[in-house]
């Protein structure tokens, strides 16, 4: 069967920046086990105090998404990995004279991922690493000799500003010499200040400088793609199902509550959200490149990775589920019984959070310090209840991003491609998904082995006990304060069980 996107990739050289994050790791693995005719991968990375950039390219080969690699004894292809000293963030990218000719010369395909994704970074920050980061990258691939595609990553939260979005580049929000005169001018705690008349509608730094960022892509008239994905996931499928490194999202909800100290979240059920599993983006990423070439690089083609309007997900789907895959595939590490409720408003959240999340806290973080470990979880959940404002836009807000391109992109491609570099989430179960991602989260965040599970499932029976006879105490505890101190009737005595209920529901 003949493989179109394969016979692309044969014999190219592709240059990555932000190989090390999330979705560049997943990238580099499947162009690396998809395409054994690819002549080389060449990776930006920041040389860090007391690590040469060889140390850190050793460091990234351990990354659990190379298991299938090399448990298919395909380590020989990390030879095609090559590391070059230099960030985005800096002139001319940080290269060296003879590094960036070696790029010029050598390079056909070019994936930019590299990003400040911090929501709270502030807007010198993010003008520099996305908005000149990516000047930069485009003025490097105007150099380059034989380049036939450029593909940026971008996010589908570019255009946050709008409830709907479509597959094409929006005007710019902001003059961008304008903003870099602003940014180069005024002091920090000026330009601070004046961030929110900047940045309008804009919710964030972030989303703002990413989508000037796209204009950088559209006005460098290279052969070029923007893939714009929402919030990234775990994998559906590749490298295995469930795979996952990141604690955005999702997978950071389940792994808190996993180990019992998260055991509320902020949601509106009945809104969709839209989740995007990486495998998915990373093959968006691939036939994004492969489609620019098809076309010659004529027009700029922007893709939606999205699931919105495709197969949209609502939490409701698995709200009387998500415990119970919990306690499927329990952690031998939890510190008490996991048990998620959802929360319609951040002030309920709060609310519940005082004694679901800050009181246990304290009392658990004093234990650790008294056995002389690290305590954190005060820390986690002060920074959580301060960050909820800040995300209270992308939580309760519904988008719909639009993807026909990205469909027609689907359909266009051979009956094989469809099969390696599936665009399709259509047939992806939402529920099924999820199970899927709890057993990732246990193994490659919580870092537990399939093996201890009976063990963990031992643990949670105890945890369960102990987690009844707590809230047993409690309830007698609230029922006899409201007795002695109001010298209750049984009327009064009646708003006990609510009252425990509302502060407490299930612990």
């Amino acid at each position: 069967m003949v493989s179109n996107v394969t016979n692309f990739y044969s014999g190219k050289t592709v240059f990555i920046t932000g190989g090390t994050g999330f979705l560049g790791v997943c990238l580099i693995e499947k162009l690396l086990r998809s395409f054994p005719d690819l002549k080389n991968i060449y990776l930006l990375i920041r040389p860090k105090k007391g690590k040469k950039i060889e140390e850190r390219l050793e460091e990234l080969q351990k990354n659990s998404v190379f298991n299938r690699l090399k448990e298919e004894n395909k380590t020989d292809l990390f030879k095609k990995l090559i590391p070059v000293a230099g960030d985005v963030g800096e002139e001319n990218l940080g290269l060296s004279s003879e590094d960036r000719l070696t790029l010029v010369e050598d390079v056909q395909i070019v994936f930019h991922s590299a990003a400040t994704l911090d929501f709270e970074a502030d807007l010198k920050t993010t003008t520099n690493t996305n908005l000149l980061g990516t000047r930069r990258i485009v003025q490097l691939c105007q150099e380059i000799r034989d380049l036939k595609a450029l593909v940026h990553v971008s996010s589908a939260y570019v255009n946050s500003v709008l409830t709907e979005a479509e597959e094409r580049v929006y005007p710019a929000p902001f003059d961008v010499n304008e903003l870099l005169i602003i940014v180069e001018k005024l002091d920090d705690d000026t330009l601070k200040a004046e961030t929110s008349n900047i940045l309008k509608d804009h919710p964030n730094s972030y989303t703002f400088t990413k989508h000037l960022a796209e204009h950088e892509v559209k006005n460098g008239h290279v052969p070029a793609a923007i893939v714009r994905p929402s919030m990234i996931t775990g994998a559906w499928k590749e490298p295995v199902p469930g795979w996952t490194i990141s604690k955005n999202g999702p997978q950071g909800f389940l792994m808190g509550a996993s180990k019992g100290v998260v055991r509320r979240l902020p949601v509106a059920k009945q809104l969709i959200y839209d989740y995007i599993p990486v495998d998915i983006v990373v093959n968006n990423l691939i036939t994004a490149a492969y489609a620019v070439n098809q076309d010659s690089g004529k027009e700029l083609k922007v893709f939606h990775c999205t699931s919105s309007t495709c197969n949209p997900f609502k939490w409701i789907s698995v709200e009387t589920k998500i415990n119970g895959y919990l306690h499927d595939y329990p952690l031998k590490s939890a510190v008490w019984y996991p048990h998620l409720k959802l929360v319609s408003s951040i002030f309920l959240f709060k609310l519940s959070a005082i004694f679901v999340h800050l009181i246990p806290a304290y009392i658990l973080d004093t234990v650790t310090k008294v056995a002389g470990g690290r305590p954190v979880l005060v820390r986690l959940h002060t920074n959580v209840n301060n960050s909820l404002d800040r995300l209270k836009r992308f939580i309760f807000t519904e988008w719909k991003f639009y993807n026909p391109r990205t469909i027609e992109l689907h359909d266009s491609l051979s009956d094989t491609d469809k099969e390696l570099f599936n665009l399709d989430i259509k047939s992806l179960v939402w529920e099924d998904y999820f199970i899927d991602l709890t057993q990732g989260v246990r193994t490659y965040l919580s870092n537990e082995s399939p093996k201890t599970l009976a063990k963990a499932r031992s643990k949670d029976k105890v945890l369960m006990v102990a987690h009844l006879g707590l809230q047993a105490a409690l309830l007698g505890f609230v029922w006899w304060l409201i007795k002695t101190v109001f010298a209750s009737t049984w009327t009064k005595t009646g708003l006990v069980v609510p009252i425990t209920y509302l502060l407490f529901g299930q612990l």
